[in-house]
């Protein structure tokens, strides 16, 4: 068939760079080997897209999508699959009376708020600057103040889609609401291609920032007062809380960091919160910093810094149980890092967490006076998240730091309730992503949109083996992420 979106083919010199173009993660595991995607489609357009879809199915591919590239997993890359890499398709358009804007997958955050500043609006996305929203908001995006705001998918008014079949679909609370529902939390098990999101933006504010730093020694102290702040009954609605065990530039070894951050009309209003968590902090901190001037430009860029280009990585991460001993439980994560570059990272998810759960209405499964949990597939959190960002450059250092990784994520179970999709590598590690009735619907909606198998869903570690058996397609997708809640 004579299609104008480019095509690059296996018989093609460059196809395996092409394949694995804007993957960030540079690590590539033994098994990484054995991915040999069928031709990677670069469309520029819709209408382009529509084309890639089509040849795929006519072909009998998998289809795969690239948004920013930035899964730890390397997800878009996968064995019998047409990866579609939207990177030649970047569109914003903004109503100024609905302050909506649609945008493309493509588009990252940084791209994304910086064509809303000057309309003084703003996106709660990522707080990475090159991840694309299509992966972000798929798996549910935890954005700045996910906390209070909710999560960023919370904020996707639509999605234009297109299914295997080839329909082209708008999806909302009302119209294709199946899909809509999956769009926010399925991660790579969406059933369809995503064109457009429809995003509800917010008025930009200002952003204010405390920065505390201790000795590492201090570990426990200083995520206990964080917590404690996090989770104050009076606790401001437009604040974020993280802890981390990090290397900063200037310091030789790593460090615990504490930062709380507010976004305020003026500084009057952020000192009011930013100066009463600050009157409290603990004793002893080596930097101590109260109510600073911020940007999501300059957050931005200490976010690039901290998530280099060109490195390896493996990440993990937990929900922690509300009831936990949660300093006890991180200690080994936080204080025996394998290398400089590593960083751990706990964020308070309270009281988004604690909103009403669909699947389990009353009033002992939400805190009353919060807003109903949306109908949406994301569903598994709490109100302590814990994430391993294990960083390094070198190939020889891979089975340290993944070993660590495993090392201390099999010490954590036991203490976590499941996992968020976005910082998960599904090869090494199945728990819940969703609470059970969620899990259930969503293979229902998956098993009605893709009952072949088109779109490669999750990457599990058998799912090459599987695509060559089943020649491309697979009828059981997602069996083994999706049975972790049957």
């Amino acid at each position: 068939m004579a299609i104008s979106c480019p095509i690059i083919r296996p018989s093609d010199p460059s196809f395996m760079d092409a394949a694995w173009s804007r993957v960030f993660n540079k690590r590539r595991d033994a098994t990484d080997a054995a991915r040999k995607p069928h031709a990677v489609a670069k469309p520029r357009s819709a209408a382009e897209l529509v084309e890639a879809v089509d040849l795929a199915v006519s072909e009998g591919a998998r289809i795969s999508v690239r948004s920013g590239g930035h899964s730890w997993a390397a997800w878009s890359v996968r064995s019998k699959a047409v990866i579609l890499d939207l990177a030649d398709f970047n569109e914003i358009d903004y109503d100024e009376k609905t302050h909506v804007v649609k945008v493309t997958s493509r588009v990252t955050g940084r791209m994304l708020n910086g064509f809303l500043k000057p309309k003084g609006r703003l996106f709660p996305g990522g707080h990475c600057p090159d991840v694309g929203v299509g992966g972000f908001l798929l798996q549910g995006g935890m954005g700045w103040v996910c906390k209070s705001w909710g999560w960023a998918c919370e904020h996707v008014a639509a999605v234009d889609v297109i299914t295997a079949d080839g329909r082209q679909l708008y999806c909302d609370e009302k119209e294709n609401s199946d899909l809509f529902f999956a769009a926010r939390g399925a991660g790579p098990g969406f059933p369809a291609v995503v064109v457009r999101f429809h995003l509800k933006t917010l008025p930009l504010l200002q952003m204010y920032k405390n920065t505390y730093i201790y000795p590492l020694s201090e570990y426990k102290k200083v995520l206990q007062w964080t917590i404690e702040q996090a989770r104050a009954p009076n606790v401001d609605g437009d604040l974020e809380a993280v802890c981390l065990s990090t290397s900063p530039p200037g310091f030789d070894s790593h460090i615990c960091l504490s930062a709380f951050t507010v976004f305020k009309k003026t500084e009057e209003e952020a000192q009011a919160v930013l100066g009463a968590i600050h009157k409290t902090r603990p004793d002893g901190p080596m930097v101590d910093k109260c109510c600073e001037l911020s940007s999501l430009d300059s957050e931005y860029d200490d976010q690039g810094a901290a998530n280099p280009e060109n490195h390896r990585y493996s990440s993990e991460n937990a929900y922690i149980k509300n009831d936990a001993d949660v300093p006890a439980v991180l200690e080994k994560a936080f204080t025996t890092m394998p290398h400089k570059k590593a960083f751990a990272l706990y964020y308070a998810m309270a009281p988004t967490s604690r909103r009403w759960d669909p699947a389990l209405p009353g009033p002992d499964k939400g805190q009353p006076g919060l807003a109903r949990w949306p109908d949406m597939a994301l569903s598994m959190q709490s109100d302590h998240y814990f994430a391993l960002y294990t960083v390094w450059e070198n190939e020889d250092l891979d089975e340290k730091c993944k070993g660590w990784n495993k090392m201390v994520m099999d010490e954590i179970k036991d203490h976590s309730v499941g996992s968020y999709l976005g910082d998960s590598d599904f090869r090494y590690r199945t728990t819940k992503f969703w609470d059970d009735g969620q899990a259930k619907r969503l293979k229902e909606v998956r098993e009605k949109w893709d009952p072949e198998g088109v779109f490669a869903g999750y990457l599990e570690l058998e799912d090459e083996v599987a695509a060559e058996a089943t020649n491309g397609r697979r009828r059981d997708v997602g069996k083994v992420i999706l049975n972790q809640h049957e």
